[in-house]
Order: C-alpha cells, then sequence, then structure tokens
C-alpha cells in the first residue's frame, strides 16, 4: 500500500510507487502495473504515466516467484540400482537433494535430471521430480526416486503407510542406559526457532524410532560415544537427531540438535586423536545403510545395504580405539 501526499501531485505513477517502495526497481514496478498488479481501489491501473493525485492510495500485489525449472547438471553419482522404473544412490554427505532457498542447483534433483534424462521433469512436478523422500544435506546413504508416476505414486503409498525398511548407523555423545528401546513423542517445529524441529507435548506428529546400541566406546562406567542402529517407524523431518538429542545422546558432529564440545586430553595418541577426530566431526554422523522397499512393477522386495563413507568409517576405527587403551 502506498499513499500518495501533497508533495506528489502529479507525479508519474511508476515514479511515485519507486519513491513509496524503495525496495522495488522502477522498471520492477513498471513490470509490475503491465501486469494489472497495482490497483487505486477497485480499479486496475497498467499505465505507468497515469498520474498521481493527493490522497490516493494505491495496492500493489506482488506474485510469488515462479520456481526455476531445474537443469541437468554433470554432478557424480553412485548409483547402487536402476531400471526402468527408479533409481536407487547412495548419496554424499554434502550434497542436498532437491532445490531450495539457499540452494538453487547442484543437488541430486539436477544430477538425476542429467543422468535419466529431462522426462524426469514430468515425474511429481518440476520442483522436485522423483523425489519421494529425502536425507538430510549432511546425511549420507542410500536414497530412491523414481522414474515414472507408477513407480512415484507406489512409492509414495509405502512411506505413507510405513512399510519401507529403513535403518541408519549413528554415533552419539555417550551411549544410552538401555542397549534397545522405543523413542516414541509427538515432533513439530519449535516455537522458538522455526528452522528447528523439536519433541512437544502437545501437537505436532507422531514419531517412532527403534533404536539399538551396536558398540560403546570408552570407559564401561561413562562410556564417551556409541555406534547406535536407528530403524525407522514413521518419516518426520530431522526425526533421528531429534529423538537421540531428546534421549540426551545427540548425534556427533550434529551443529543443530547436538552443541560444540571440547576434546579432553587423552592419555595416549590414539585417544588424543578419537577424542579430537569426535569433536571436530564435520557433520552428523548419521548413515542411512539399509534401504527395502516393493518394487512397483516387479512385485518383489527389493533390499540394499550401502557401507560407511570414508569419514564416518574413521571416526568409528578412532573410537574403538578407546577400548584397546
Amino acid at each position: 500500500m502506498a499513499t500518495a501526499g501533497e508533495d506528489h501531485a502529479g507525479w508519474r505513477l511508476d515514479r511515485f510507487l519507486a519513491s513509496a517502495l524503495p525496495d522495488f526497481s522502477r522498471s520492477r514496478l513498471q513490470q509490475l502495473l503491465e501486469g494489472a498488479a497495482v490497483s487505486l481501489g477497485a480499479r486496475t491501473i497498467k499505465d505507468a504515466n497515469h498520474r498521481v493525485k493527493p490522497g490516493e492510495t494505491y495496492s500493489v500485489i506482488v506474485p510469488p516467484t515462479a520456481p526455476a525449472i531445474p537443469q541437468g547438471q554433470d554432478i557424480p553419482l553412485e548409483v547402487i540400482y536402476e531400471d526402468k522404473d527408479l533409481i536407487v544412490i547412495n548419496k554424499p554427505a554434502g550434497l542436498v537433494v532437491h532445490p531450495a532457498a539457499g540452494n538453487p542447483d547442484g543437488t541430486l534433483v539436477n544430477a538425476l535430471i542429467a543422468h535419466c534424462g529431462a522426462g524426469m521433469l514430468s515425474i511429481g512436478g518440476e520442483a522436485r521430480p522423483g523425489i519421494v523422500h529425502r536425507l538430510d544435506k549432511d546425511t549420507s546413504g542410500l536414497l530412491v526416486a523414481a522414474k515414472t508416476e507408477r513407480a512415484m505414486a507406489s512409492l509414495a503409498k509405502q512411506f505413507a503407510n510405513h512399510t519401507i525398511e529403513r535403518a541408519y548407523n549413528a554415533v552419539v555423545w555417550g551411549a544410552p542406559r538401555d542397549s534397545t528401546g522405543l523413542i516414541e513423542s509427538q515432533i513439530g517445529r519449535s516455537p522458538f526457532d522455526r528452522k528447528r524441529m523439536t519433541v512437544l507435548r502437545a501437537g505436532g506428529k507422531r514419531a517412532a524410532t527403534r533404536y539399538k546400541v551396536i558398540e560403546k566406546f570408552g570407559p564401561v562406567e561413562r562410556p564417551f560415544a556409541a555406534l547406535i542402529e536407528c530403524r525407522l517407524e514413521t518419516g518426520r523431518t530431522h526425526q533421528i537427531r531429534v529423538h537421540l538429542t531428546h534421549l540426551g545422546h545427540p548425534l556427533i558432529g550434529d551443529p543443530q540438535y547436538g552443541r560444540t564440545r571440547t576434546a579432553p586430553r587423552g592419555k595416549s595418541d590414539a585417544e588424543s586423536h578419537a577424542f579430537t577426530l569426535a569433536a571436530n566431526f564435520p557433520r552428523q554422523a548419521l548413515h542411512a545403510f539399509v534401504l527395502g522397499f516393493q518394487h512397483p512393477s516387479l512385485h518383489k522386495t527389493l533390499r540394499f545395504e550401502a557401507p560407511w563413507p570414508a569419514d564416518f568409517a574413521e571416526l568409528v576405527a578412532a573410537l574403538k580405539g578407546l577400548n584397546k587403551s
């Protein structure tokens, strides 16, 4: 909204709007005028040369920016399985799954378009073509994408019905008291930080994560860290990261749900190396190592396992050294 004053009498409308709305360039305002986005009461004004009168109030409706159509980019992919219906990728840490604010390209979607062809753009919508589920940018591991609408619908239904098998390995600070357990809660956006998810007492969506402690590292009475297997019964945003933090054992390297740790002084070089590596691990130590689902047209179960990436394997190996010292 912009209201003209006495000193604006006789100004061209585009000049007046540029003065009243400094966030918009004059050329952009002229485009909005041509697009019938400016009105005076019930009257649409399209003429940039329209002369302004004092007391007139103009409304400017800025249409949302149409998302850019993703383009194919030659980004290396580790393809675990592929056929005419779908493709299974072992996603590296650091690769964003689909374009969004702050990441307009260089994503898995851009890589899939280059690998599978522009036909991918018609599967499930141009913004996230073929994407049925996601992994966080800094989570590594298995992800399936659809190459046909039939596969998209089938996989989406399986995810909605929680019949997909998904297992993750995680390295956490400390170790849960119980060797196995079920973390069940309501998860939703934090009322204090909309970029974070959190466990809520009311509202949110049901989330359930089963965990099993594979190995503890460090003193038996007070482990320094632990390797855990997590299996999802639901698939909420940041579910594992939120649940393990709620349990009191956040992921090593998680900048959003963990906290910065200072490496203690080790009694040996091996201890010092393990402590330093854990304290400086550059991403959340989370790897999706199992993915299983019913193939949409072969009508059989496919199940895949992905080995740990080098950084995750190095972290676990260093922590294992704590049990030998």
